[in-house]
């Protein structure tokens, strides 16, 4: 019996450990990268037993997070990347997102050049907040013995079987193992996307660049090419100066016929006000008229009187 205490309040001190140490991490993550993985794999005290899916949902064990694997290429890391993550990050109630990324080498290999280095990339997902180890030159297909070095619960990425290097779905045989959880793709949005948009619009994005001060080298522009962009650039200018100037011609006429108008409805109110206040002086039952008839009938009087 007092053994059975014992143990029981060895496994509550573990739980405790594990949800204090968990607390340490999630405080440092908004303020800190990543860790990198250690190529001497992952090395803990807490024994790591093998989970079911329906363990690791149920929020167990309770003594460790569950350990999930997401790995790619994450070339101009966006937010299609990103939404994969979190859902990665959130699959089970406690999850240590680990996030392999392809060398260059590999990369060049089996899917084709990259923009962006695999130092970039690394750093590109050590900042990413859902993130909290990243495995630098991760291998294109997952062995047993790459699973076991790092204590890898679970294999998260969408479930479109993925072909490359000779298989109909690298992933085949993680999810016969049943340690594979899908993600859902997020439309709209990829590298090869953002790519094409880039390719497409080759011409704006040189002009862009030669305005913003990079050399036709840096471009990888020849001579011609870059006196037409130069003189496109020019014309776009002058281009946006009529706009200009027509704008404010506009505006100018606008002003004045505006003006012109006011004036136009003042000088009517003056006239109205003018011809009213002569009427009222001058015409039949005018101030100016009853002044004439008083002056007559005081004649009139004067007359009358002296005979």
């Amino acid at each position: 019996m007092a053994g059975r205490r014992r143990g029981r309040g060895s496994n509550q001190q573990q739980q405790q450990a594990a949800s204090q140490s968990q607390k340490r991490v999630s405080r440092r993550a908004l303020r800190e990268p990543a860790d990198f993985a250690k190529t001497t794999g992952y090395e803990s005290d807490i024994p790591h037993e093998k989970l079911t899916i329906a363990q690791a949902r149920r929020g167990t064990p309770a003594h460790r997070p569950v350990r999930v694997y997401a790995d790619g290429i994450f070339d101009l890391f966006h937010s299609g990347h990103a939404r994969a993550l979190m859902q990665a990050k959130n699959v089970f109630p406690n999850t240590h997102l680990i996030v392999g990324v392809c060398s260059d080498e590999l990369t060049h290999k089996f899917k084709g050049y990259t923009v962006m280095t695999e130092d970039e990339r690394y750093d590109a997902l050590r900042h990413c907040r859902y993130v909290d180890e990243v495995v630098r030159d991760a291998p294109w297909t997952l062995t047993t013995e790459f699973l076991q070095k790092h204590k890898i619960d679970f294999v998260a990425h969408d479930d479109i079987p993925y072909t490359s290097a000779g298989s109909e779905d690298v992933y085949k045989h993680i999810k016969e193992a049943g340690m594979f959880v899908a993600t859902q793709r997020t439309e709209g949005i990829s590298t090869s996307d953002l790519i094409t948009r880039i390719v497409r619009d080759y011409d704006i994005y040189v002009r862009r660049n030669l305005q913003r001060g990079y050399t036709a080298r840096e471009l990888n522009v020849g001579f011609i090419n870059e006196k037409k962009y130069r003189l496109q650039n020019q014309v776009d200018k002058m281009k946006e100066t009529v706009r200009t100037v027509e704008e404010k011609s506009k505006h100018f006429v606008y002003r004045v016929e505006e003006k012109s108008q006011d004036l136009i409805h003042k000088w009517e109110e003056k006239s109205r006000e003018f011809i009213s206040n002569f009427l009222e002086l001058f015409g039949p039952e005018g101030a100016w008229a009853r002044l004439l008839l008083l002056s007559s009938i005081k004649v009139f009087c004067s007359v009358f009187i002296l005979f």
